[in-house]
């Protein structure tokens, strides 16, 4: 077997952990049709969200495990929706699409699950569920907020995928 047949399966691997986060996506764009009062709350926990992302990269490299775990169990619990959220937005959110729901819900998993792997000492496990993160926030921009993230919209290439 070859030096080069050895790193095959690595870089495999590699690019299938690479591959969704490309920012394209096969699913066809949905428009979320909300209130503006659960639009004013979204944004509002976007943003929150926004911060605690931006705070894990200095966690992360440092390797402030307290810090990646408060963050990630606020991701988690949500910094603004699940505290604000009357019963009409409630009912509201439970007619959003369903694939939208398993993003979100995903989410919130995966920022748990990175809580945990602090938690745990597993820097590995804490890089894993940052990704995880972060491609679940393009996977949800690209299909339900293209018109906010033209960039993350699906192209139109006819089937063609560049990496």
């Amino acid at each position: 077997m070859t030096s080069t047949q050895k790193r095959l399966p690595g870089l495999a691997i590699v690019l299938l952990l690479l591959g969704p986060a490309t920012g394209r996506s096969e699913h066809p764009v949905d428009h979320l049709h909300l209130s503006p009062g659960l639009t004013g709350l979204l944004q509002q926990e976007m943003q929150a969200i926004q911060r605690g992302m931006q705070s894990l990269i200095p966690a992360i490299a440092s390797g402030d495990r307290q810090a990646i775990a408060e963050t990630g169990d606020k991701i988690q619990h949500s910094y603004i929706m699940s505290q604000q959220l009357s019963a009409q937005h409630r009912q509201e959110l439970q007619q959003l699409p369903p694939a939208f729901r398993a993003l979100d819900q995903s989410f919130h998993r995966y920022a748990g699950m990175l809580a945990h792997a602090a938690r745990m000492q597993n820097a590995e496990v804490v890089n894993f569920y940052f990704y995880k993160l972060t491609d679940a926030c393009v996977a949800c921009h690209s299909r339900f907020a293209a018109n906010r993230f033209p960039d993350l919209a699906p192209a139109d290439n006819h089937g063609e995928q560049h990496h």
